[in-house]
């Protein structure tokens, strides 16, 4: 059977199509076929969090686009999922009514800490048990997960709202490049949110850390890390300390240098300085100072999970079903 999974996310749709009968061995790469359009929905939502028409008619195309992807490829089973973006903006159920007159499907929304038990899942696949206590950070658009544990799934998953997105729009919106007064107010707004609802103090140690999600991608090669043309199995870090610096920088460039430098995408040249900042306070509450980037994700946390509910999986009898939206099937 082909399964899809459609997410829905600030910056683009993507669609990932794989085999449920493959066996998804640690470290190696999906037998997969994916698609992506931008959408940048994120610069489409005005003061009160609700989508734009230019926004909500650029997703809705885009979701029939991926599904009409999906037919061709011969996806029999699909997971449709909004992220952040969609679940948390003032006029959601708007949007999901126009998506689904667009394109057929209504999309299903994953809780933060769904997307973090998930992602975590993915992130463990990836590095297999030697990684020992895991703390995965994974900085999105409008949410920012942290979980921990020792096996599969996490003992300690939560989200809070401090996506890269998310802290752009509410703190550096006076300028590009924003003023230094903003910069400052971000970092003590999430240094305060971080501290009070993450409470590192909370989390065992010692840990492997681990970093999933574009944010962390693009900052790892602003801090010397090697792009991916060199292969997804080479070591990629974020590391603290060049951060610091680098946060000095990007907040003297407008979005239109940021893009030019390594790494960086011109869909996310606007708010990377938020995400360098969360990442920064990020290690720096849990006192790490080095973050292992991941190339797995949700995507990928949601096939091993539909996988290992197949009754012939090894890891089946680990499993209950999964709380996510139900599947769609496509005829």
């Amino acid at each position: 059977m082909r399964i899809g999974v459609l997410d829905v996310g600030s910056q683009a749709v993507n669609l990932v199509v794989s085999e449920s009968g493959n066996r998804i061995e640690a470290k190696k790469p999906f037998p997969a076929r994916s698609w992506k359009v931008r959408t940048h929905v994120a610069t489409c939502i005005d003061p009160d969090g609700a989508i734009e028409t230019k926004g909500r008619v650029r997703v809705a195309d885009a979701v029939a686009e991926a599904v009409g992807h999906a037919r061709r490829a011969g996806v029999e089973e699909i997971f449709a999922f909004g992220t952040a973006a969609i679940r948390d903006c003032a006029n959601r159920e708007r949007v999901l009514d126009e998506i689904e007159d667009r394109s057929g499907i209504r999309l299903g929304a994953l809780s933060g800490v769904e997307e973090a038990e998930l992602t975590f899942l993915a992130a463990r696949s990836w590095l297999g048990r030697e990684a020992g206590r895991m703390l995965l950070l994974d900085i999105g658009g409008g949410t920012l997960e942290v979980a921990s544990g020792v096996r599969q799934l996490p003992e300690l998953a939560l989200s809070l709202p401090l996506g890269a997105g998310r802290m752009t729009r509410e703190f550096l919106y006076d300028g590009d490049p924003p003023s230094s007064a903003a910069v400052r107010r971000l970092r003590r707004h999430v240094r305060s949110e971080i501290r009070d609802g993450v409470m590192p103090g909370h989390w065992p140690a010692p840990r492997t850390v681990v970093a999933a999600s574009r944010t962390f991608y693009q900052l790892a090669r602003l801090t010397g890390a090697a792009p991916m043309r060199h292969g997804p199995h080479r070591p990629r870090y974020v590391q603290r300390k060049p951060l610091r610096k680098w946060i000095e920088r990007l907040s003297r460039l407008p979005s239109a240098k940021r893009e030019r430098l390594p790494g960086v995408s011109a869909h996310r040249a606007h708010q990377i300085l938020a995400g360098a900042v969360i990442a920064h306070e990020l290690l720096g509450a849990f006192g790490e100072d080095t973050a292992r980037v991941c190339p797995w994700g949700l995507r990928e946390g949601i096939l091993l999970r539909r996988f290992a509910e197949e009754p012939d999986s090894p890891q089946a009898a680990c499993w209950t079903p999964a709380p996510w939206s139900r599947s769609l099937v496509l005829v």
